[in-house]
């Protein structure tokens, strides 16, 4: 019986081999949301044959400074850490991108960051009906209240 060797990171679930390359030949750049246990991070980045480059990255913990009070991983954060990076990526250049799962479910958090990144700018081809409503978008389900427009305007004015 001859062995078979089997991609580390197809092994270890981290990469699905054929939605990337369905995704590479579209030669656009791509989003990836990654939501831990604390945290939320977004990424936009460019794919190339040498490896792929990171065109613009927020992180949740961006908030802390901005005033952010609660969770880092709920939806309303996820919103604006996608918000964050849409900014940066419109400043360095990217107008558009898609969405990039990976072997990750579709989440509401997903949904929300990725709005964030609509909201910002970039074009992205994404339903509407998909990202969770305005209500949980402000945080109006939480127990601690944060101003969501009050940080928008921060990011504006710091991010051109």
């Amino acid at each position: 019986m001859a062995y078979s060797k089997i991609l580390r990171r197809l092994r270890e679930e981290k990469t699905n081999y054929k939605k990337r390359g369905t995704m590479l030949m579209g030669k656009r750049d791509f989003i990836t949301v990654n939501i831990t246990n604390e945290n939320t991070q977004v990424q936009i980045i460019k794919p190339g044959m040498t490896g792929d480059i990171v065109v613009a990255s927020a992180h949740s913990t961006y908030l802390l400074d901005k005033g952010w009070q609660g969770s880092r991983k709920s939806v309303s954060a996820a919103y604006l850490t996608g918000y964050l990076a849409g900014k940066k990526a419109l400043g360095k250049g990217a107008k558009d991108a898609i969405l990039y799962t990976g072997t990750r479910k579709y989440t509401q958090r997903m949904a929300a960051a990725l709005k964030g990144v609509v909201d910002a700018g970039v074009q992205v081809p994404a339903n509407e009906e998909t990202f969770p409503s305005s209500e949980r978008i402000n945080g109006d389900h939480l127990t601690v209240k944060n101003d969501i427009t009050k940080i928008k305007s921060t990011i504006d004015g710091e991010i051109k």
